[in-house]
Order: structure tokens, then sequence, then C-alpha cells
């Protein structure tokens, strides 16, 4: 089996950059694999399912599991899994979702993995999926017999297929093994999942290691193949690639703003995105990523010494703490021009130009002050309604990018270390022609 090339060691937390090996074991392809090249695929299935029975009843045993399904056997009968289980619980509604889909950092790579796997999993007889973190289903495409049987089995958008929910399988194995995994017929611990295979690689953020979800290929028992799991884990390097490349685009649209900033600044400083990565630097060379900055929480940078991260649209400016505290950030809603501004100063200055949603979402939330406000209070303020969740979240995670630490989440709010200006606003063009309920009683007053 070594002629396949590929390797669990191959898929690392944050592979591209990091390089640290997220599982110290070594795999090779015979661990992961479920089959060999000219293995005889019936009686394969057969031994597995005496093998299977056997462990379930106590009963001597025609042979030993692999390494990967014993540990995932062991796992899901110590959290109670029922091998005669129907459905996953579920699964999510169709709104619930839509939201999980738009807060995954994975919809920037589907065309990657579609153009990967899609047309392979048609002509094979397979599905492929992409799942988030906690293992729910978010996107499903392939061959549409083949979607047909799954929707029996409730392998269907929003269903949980963690092994804490559907016991052993490629996805919910992937997971928890934290490496590419392949699972053939009666290695699924529940008996309805027995005509199935399936391969699987957990996708990780190259900036932090952070596991964002699995890429899986499933289809009917018979269909299984060596080389599948090979395939969705270059599939999944593709992804892995597809995001360090969005991480630098987004790297050198915060290097313009934050080259020109340290250039009218005195002293070593450092503009960093909200995982630490350096866009842009002054006297201190050659650092390429600190510290995850957050709001009021001193940092210490090698070269700085101490400092209290100040935001920056789509980052942070780290600059050596002053003897006097961090200087007082203002925020300044300048909402009468076209197109209106945010206006920030500090330290420094600087102007972003605002769409008219996210000029009425900052009067929101200058108005709710440090209590804030949530997605649904939000889509009350801005729809009339609780309706639109998703897009709120959507419309917030863009205007996040864009202010960087100015806006905090959980509730959504500004930053308690920055002084809002809502001089001007009521009687501001914004205010005057919105249709928002929550900006008709801005203008009542």
């Amino acid at each position: 089996m070594a002629d396949s090339g590929v390797r669990g060691s191959d898929i690392r937390d944050g592979d591209i950059r990091n390089g640290d090996v997220r599982n110290s074991e070594a795999r090779d392809r015979a661990s992961i694999c479920a089959v060999r090249p000219g293995t005889d695929l019936g009686r394969h299935a057969r031994m597995l399912s005496r093998l299977h029975e056997a462990v379930l009843s106590g009963d001597a045993a025609p042979d030993r599991a692999r390494g990967l399904v014993a540990r995932s056997w062991d796992r899901v009968r110590a959290q109670g899994v029922d091998p005669d289980a129907g459905d996953p619980p579920g699964p999510l509604d169709a709104g619930a979702v839509e939201q999980r889909r738009a807060g995954s950092p994975l919809v920037g790579v589907l065309p990657e993995l579609r153009t990967a796997l899609t047309s392979v999993a048609e002509d094979a007889r397979h599905v492929m999926v992409v799942t988030d973190a906690d293992g729910v289903l978010l996107w499903r495409e392939g061959s549409t017999a083949v979607r047909r049987r799954a929707d029996a089995l409730g392998f269907t958008e929003g269903a949980d297929w963690s092994e804490c929910s559907v016991g052993t399988n490629a996805i919910g194995t992937a997971l928890a093994e934290g490496g590419p995994v392949q699972i053939f017929s009666a290695e699924h611990f529940v008996r309805s999942h027995h005509g199935w295979t399936c391969s699987a690689a957990p996708v990780h953020d190259p900036r932090s290691g952070e596991l964002l979800g699995v890429v899986d290929l499933s289809g009917p028992a018979e269909t299984v193949h060596p080389t599948t799991v090979a395939l969705v884990s270059t599939a999944v390097r593709l992804a892995e690639a597809g995001l360090w490349r969005r991480h630098e685009a987004r790297l050198d649209m915060l290097r313009t703003i934050g080259s020109p900033m340290l250039a009218r600044t005195s002293g070593p400083g450092l503009v960093v995105d909200d995982h630490g990565w350096v866009a842009a630097a002054a006297g201190l060379p050659g650092i390429e990523r600190v510290a995850a900055p957050a709001a009021d929480r001193l940092l210490a940078v090698h070269g700085l010494g101490t400092c209290l991260p100040e935001p920056v649209p789509g980052g942070w400016l780290l600059r050596p703490a002053q003897a006097g505290g961090s200087p007082r950030m203002r925020l300044h809603l300048d909402l009468g021009g076209r197109p209106p501004n945010a206006v920030v100063e500090g330290s420094s200055r600087w102007v972003h130009p605002l769409s008219t949603r996210h000029a009425e979402i900052l009067v929101l939330l200058a108005r709710a002050g440090a209590s804030g406000l949530d997605a649904a209070a939000l889509s009350d303020g801005l729809y009339g309604d609780r309706a639109h969740l998703v897009t709120v979240r959507a419309e917030m995670s863009r205007l996040r990018r864009h202010l960087g630490g100015i806006l905090l989440a959980r509730p959504y709010r500004i930053a308690p270390e920055v002084e809002v200006d809502l001089s001007g606003v009521r009687e501001s063009r914004i205010v005057r022609e919105s249709t928002a309920p929550g900006l008709a009683a801005v203008r009542r007053g």
C-alpha cells in the first residue's frame, strides 16, 4: 500500500504555513484506506459484518478491526450510540443551515472543491459533502441517484454526522482522529450504514490551525477504492491553499492602509490582522506574526514591548503603550455625504466609506451603547421583523472585516474604548431618508 503517496502526516494543523503536525502518530496508507487493491469486496464485507457482530455481542472475533476503526468503536460505545439507530437527530431547518453556510470560511473555497471532486463524485456514483467543524452537513453535491439513497439515511443538509450522533463514519471519525479516514461497509458502527463507503479529510485554517470542517466523498459500498482518500486529501490541500491566498489578499488590502499610517507616525509599530499576521511594519524588520490582538488587552511584542492594540480598518495598530495610557479612539459618523463615512481618530486618523445599510447599522449600534444588539434586534431595527437573521449576520461580517476591532460581537456593539460622536446624525441624509424602523425612531428623537 506504500505506492499511494498519501500519509496522515500530510494533513497538518496549518499545513501550508505552520508546519505543526496535528497527530504525532504517523499513519501510512494501509491504516487510512479501508481496502487494498484487488480486495474481494464481498468477502471482506462479510468478514467485517461478522467482526462487527462479534464485538457487539462479546463473542470471539474472526479478525481485528483496523486501529482507527477500533478506536472509534470504543469511543461511540462509550458515548452510548445505538448500533440500530435510525436517522440522525434533526436535521437543522433551512434557515439554520443558511446561517452556518454564511458563517463558514469554507464558502470561499467551494469552487476549488467542486472543481476537484464534484465531477468525480458523479462519475463514481458518490456524493461530495462539506461539513462544518461540528460535523453538520452544509453542502452536498454529486450523483442524483446516490443523493436519493442518502436521503433515506438522513445524510442530508443540516444533519449532524459527528461520531456521538451517528457512530463511526468518515466525517465524524475524521473529526475525532484529526486526519483523513476511509470507512467501508460494517466498519460503520450503525448497521443501516453498512451498505456505504466514505472517505473524508478535515480542513484547517492555514492561519491558525483551527478546524473548519470536513470534506467527504460517500457512495455505495461496492464503489470503494483505495485512491479515493488520496483524492479527498488532495482536494483539502487545494482548499487550504485557497484559504491562504485569500488571507494574503486581505493582508495586501490591510497593507495599503497600514503602511501610510505607520509612515505618518514616529517610532516603531506594526499593523496586523485579527490573527496577528503582520501586514505592515516600521522599525521592526523580519516579524511575520504576533499573538492575536484583542480590545482592552495588553499585548507583549518582541521589539515593541507592551502594546494596547488600537483598531484600524481590517486589523490592529500596535505601538508601544504610552506612560499615560493609549490614545482615546473616537468614531464620528459623517452621514451627510455620498457616500457616508466612518471617521476614526486616535493616534492616527482614517476614513472608511460606508454603504447605506452599514451606515444604518452603525447608527443603531451607537444608540444601543455598551449593551449592544444581537442579530434579532438588529433585524427588527432594520426590517421591522426578526426574520432576516442570515442577512444581518452577513452584513455584520462584512462590516467587521472593514472596521476590524472597532466592532465586537456577541452581542454586536462598538468597542468600549471607542468614543462615539453622533453630532449631526439625527439631521443627516441617511437618517432622514431611511425606511428602517430603527432609524425612524432616531428621527423621532
